[in-house]
């Protein structure tokens, strides 16, 4: 088995993964290209969502797709940049959506690391990136790990909110049971598809209410 370096709760729920022929090979590509190219994030930062966010402390999960492949963008979290990097268009809109849904005007970081550790996983579901290269390292295993990791999700938690954005996401998620946790659906924030269902669905208040509505502590975006 390749010893991977993550966050503990997570490595004892995805043992049987790490071991995996296909993990093996997906740990093999991603060596190369990071001593070959430029690829985000940075190596310590791939698996950033899971050290901000234990396995035992998931309440809600963001999906998201590829990490940003801008320099100084991407560090393992979806749709968070770091500190005084310009907000990407699809975070702006979050912001606005979020403004527009509780009241809570804009943060002008795009950092989103206070809501990993509040027990939201911001999870891509490819984990690395080659520089200005968008999908890149798509269909090279890491899909295949990330559906594990909600299928673990899914099936070991109860009363967890998965928040899935654009049709990507939701056929990712289209396992999840919804008696058992939430589903939230609707359009993508970018752009292209914001006017088609995002704005105005109201993700942050019906998180809430159902964390609330299930004896667990609200998220404060």
């Amino acid at each position: 088995m390749i010893d991977v370096k993550i966050e503990q709760s997570w490595k004892e729920q995805l043992a049987l993964e790490f071991a995996k022929p296909y993990f093996e090979a997906l740990t093999g590509f991603v060596r190369q290209e990071y001593a070959t190219a430029r690829i985000y994030p940075k190596g310590s930062r791939i698996f950033n969502a899971f050290e901000k966010t234990p396995f035992d402390k998931v309440k809600v999960v963001i999906l998201g797709q590829d990490p940003y492949h801008e320099p100084g963008q991407a560090h393992g979290l979806c749709f968070s940049v770091n500190d005084g990097i310009a907000l990407p268009p699809s975070l702006q809109n979050i912001y606005k959506e979020l403004q527009d849904d509780l009241g809570i005007p804009p943060q002008p970081s795009g950092n989103l690391e206070r809501w990993a550790e509040q027990g939201v996983l911001l999870l891509n579901a490819t984990l690395t990136v080659r520089a200005h290269q968008a999908g890149s390292h798509q269909n090279k295993g890491w899909e295949e790990f990330t559906d594990a990791v909600i299928h673990r999700i899914a099936e070991k938690k109860e009363h967890v909110v998965f928040i899935l954005w654009g049709s990507y996401a939701q056929k990712k998620g289209g396992f999840i049971d919804p008696w058992k946790h939430l589903i939230i659906k609707s359009a993508h924030p970018s752009p292209l598809s914001v006017y088609r269902g995002f704005f105005g669905s109201r993700p942050f208040s019906k998180t809430n209410n159902y964390l609330v509505q299930t004896g667990q502590t609200p998220v404060q975006w």
